[in-house]
């Protein structure tokens, strides 16, 4: 088992990676605070990871609360009802929360957790390649409101992230490619040898080789455990990992939320703040191309939906988190290894990349 820490103080915890390791009841057993726990899980997941969970946790009592699998129930009305069982169940502060899937069953599981009784102990468990790498650790919660992407959240840090890398092998492909744009990302934004070897070992991932999978899970939680140590509510470096995601945002919300996946509109949005550095001169044309086909290896989408031009994109993107004292601000590469935050792109720079 591979263990990495975020260090944060006093809410300080630890990631523990391995395949098969969802089964080991030491891994989340001693981080829970009391006898009861609350396992909060879809429709998908939990006929194939449910009951080794469940085993893990003999002795301990557990409810499950299961709500519908996709982005379009990451909102008010889904916490809401989590909210409900929680209060019919008797759940009190000491009660832990389990999120067991995806990026949206965490994100959903720790508002909740940040907001029941003025907070409550949580745990993630990651069943995805984009919740492994990036949206189990950190502390970002949220829901989505119809104007735009987790609009309504908190920052509220879980008390362990326990990866089960095995849990990749029951992956859609396209749910797997989602992920590997959020890999691809870290390389783009922070370790330009990482982006190497993405590049030269695209066959044995595409193969879910545990080898390959453990060293770019671990790669991935270790950067962004870096990132957060150092700037934990994004004021800072942190705002760095949205790289892709302005743009990407403004996608998914114009799609419609689940149309396209997270990872899918993050993709073409990395290829368009790409274009955005080539066109102000940080970075080469070369590198564009680099970045253009590593995502397509993994059969991910590299441009923007037909009908989105930059009316449409700036409609959306003046609801982003981002946006500050009136200005957007984008997260753009300046060659691949190093990007920086800016606001200083203006709207006819965008029209000639967006239409």
């Amino acid at each position: 088992m591979s263990t990495l820490t975020v260090e944060l103080g006093e809410r300080s915890y630890p990631i523990h990676i391995e395949s098969g390791i969802l089964k080991n009841s030491s891994s989340i057993k001693p981080y829970l605070t009391s006898g009861k726990a609350v396992v909060i899980t879809n429709n998908v997941v939990k006929p194939l990871m449910l009951d080794s969970l469940l085993e893990a946790l003999e002795g301990i009592d557990i409810d499950v609360i299961e709500i519908p699998d996709g982005e379009q129930h990451k909102n008010l009305t889904q916490f809401e009802n989590i909210i409900t069982r929680l209060l019919e169940s008797n759940a009190s502060r000491d009660t832990t929360l389990i999120a067991l899937g995806g990026g949206v069953i965490g994100d959903l599981t720790g508002f909740v957790a940040a907001s029941f009784q003025r907070g409550m102990p949580f745990v993630q468990v990651p069943t995805t390649l984009l919740s492994q790498v990036d949206s189990s650790v950190g502390g970002k919660t949220a829901v989505n409101h119809p104007l735009g992407k987790n609009m309504i959240g908190a920052f509220y840090q879980p008390k362990v992230v326990v990866i089960d890398s095995a849990s990749l092998n029951t992956l859609p492909d396209n749910e797997f490619a989602a992920g590997m744009a959020e890999v691809i990302k870290y390389g783009i934004i922070y370790d330009a040898e990482f982006f190497d070897w993405l590049e030269s070992n695209v066959d044995a991932l595409l193969q879910k080789s545990p080898e390959h999978l453990n060293y770019t899970i671990e790669k991935c939680c270790q950067i962004k455990a870096d990132i957060v140590a150092q700037d934990e509510r994004e004021n800072g470096i942190r705002a760095l990992l949205n790289l892709g995601h302005t743009f990407g945002h403004a996608i998914e919300a114009e799609m419609g939320y689940g149309n396209w996946l997270h990872g899918e509109a993050v993709s073409a949005g990395m290829v368009l703040a790409c274009q955005t550095a080539v066109k102000i001169g940080w970075m080469d044309e070369s590198e564009l191309t680099r970045v253009t086909q590593l995502l397509t290896a993994f059969s991910l989408p590299v441009t923007q939906p037909e009908h989105m031009d930059c009316a449409t994109f700036m409609k959306h993107m003046q609801h982003d988190k981002k946006v500050k004292s009136g200005k957007i601000r984008f997260i753009i590469p300046k060659g691949i290894g190093h990007a920086v935050v800016t606001q200083d792109i203006d709207e006819s720079m965008l029209k000639d990349i967006l239409g």
